[in-house]
């Protein structure tokens, strides 16, 4: 996967919003305002995603591409360094999984508001 095809996958879900809140090299993907995916636009592409912590630890020994979460939780973030060792369909899962756990997080009222939206087509 390349950025542009990360960026694609990120907007075609519910309520997600993009923008550059902290610098212009890195494009951040909210859902109802809480992150769940940064990546960096530079010339050692990334994404930065958010996992449940064991998960985090088992993937950082599987996959060399699979780093501690840069300037984030080590704990609960990653990065994935976009660098073709990793199968699109997997950091398409990684990416549902981080959006999985904001929403799961989110305020009850904001969660049953998600599910009435309809898919983005």
């Amino acid at each position: 996967m390349n950025i542009e095809e990360i960026r694609a996958y990120c907007l075609m879900k519910k309520a997600v919003t993009e923008g550059f809140p902290f610098d212009e090299t890195t494009l951040v993907f909210k859902v109802m305002g809480k992150m769940f995916a940064l990546t960096a636009l530079e010339k050692d592409p990334s994404i930065n995603l958010k996992c449940d912590p064991e998960k985090a630890i088992e993937l950082r020994a599987h996959y060399s591409a699979v780093l501690p979460g840069y300037h984030m939780n080590k704990r609960l973030w990653n990065t994935v360094m976009i660098d073709g060792s990793i199968s699109d369909k997997l950091i398409k899962e990684w990416i549902d999984d981080s959006y999985r756990l904001i929403v799961e997080n989110l305020p009850k009222k904001d969660r049953e508001s998600l599910i009435l939206l309809r898919p983005k087509i």
